[in-house]
């Protein structure tokens, strides 16, 4: 009886693993498949009155702006007194949205744990946008975009990340008071929208690109699936 048990116990654990193991090579292929699909190819809107940056550090994006323009001064709701080196000579915010647990609880990868990893997988914690303040952004080959952009698509930008944020009653956004920075020029603030499997950090960010009319993939989980479409 027991060695009957011990039997259903491995077919299932096998079973189990084989749905794992097609499900994740199914899930990397239609990731890799759709990411390499272009939208917003043709400019709808021509100009290149502000530059962006797109900033990887191999696994994340961010959004660089600039902190004060015409048409956004960032500094008011992100102002750099919110993080531990208030500088006004501070040029350039960068913004990446994601999970909450994996932002606060996990500086390096050797900090992850089943759980934050489980619970950012499936849904299951709330998210977080993390501000990073910058003094220059230079442009190189692989983890740094330099985009020039019109007016319009710059607002279209801004409208997508400002409504990222969970704001107070009077509009101002929520910082997450924390030691859990990465720098003395970093903050963290409450987020709209539930981290999965299939709305990762690069999915914020390339649905940012696409709201803004810019050139995107029709759909990515990671950061390769938004630079290809940059890089030469």
């Amino acid at each position: 009886m027991a060695l009957l048990i011990l039997k259903k116990v491995f077919f299932l654990i096998l079973k189990f693993l084989i749905y794992f193991i097609i499900f994740s090579l199914l899930y990397l292929l239609v990731a890799y498949l759709l990411s390499r699909i272009t939208v917003n190819e043709k400019q709808e809107y021509s100009g290149q009155e502000v530059v962006v940056f797109l900033k990887s550090n191999g696994v994340h994006t961010d959004l660089v702006l600039p902190i004060h323009h015409e048409q956004r001064d960032w500094s008011k709701k992100l102002p750099p007194e919110n993080n531990r080196k208030p500088d006004s000579n501070y040029r350039y915010i960068a913004l990446g949205w994601g999970d909450k647990g994996f932002y606060l609880n996990t500086p390096t990868w050797g900090d992850l744990t089943f759980s934050t990893a489980f619970k950012a997988v499936f849904g299951l914690s709330s998210t977080a946008m993390h501000v990073t303040y910058y003094e220059e952004m230079e442009a190189n080959d692989s983890s740094c975009v330099r985009i020039p952009i019109s007016g319009r698509q710059y607002e279209l930008l801004c409208q997508f990340v400002d409504r990222s944020f969970r704001k107070k009653a009077d509009g101002s956004y929520q910082l997450i008071p924390t030691k859990a920075v990465y720098s003395d020029h970093d903050a963290f603030y409450e987020a709209k929208g539930t981290y999965s499997l299939f709305r990762t950090c690069n999915t914020w960010t390339n649905q940012a690109l696409k709201h803004a009319k810019m050139k995107a993939a029709f759909w990515t989980a990671f950061q390769s699936g938004i630079f290809c479409h940059y890089l030469p």
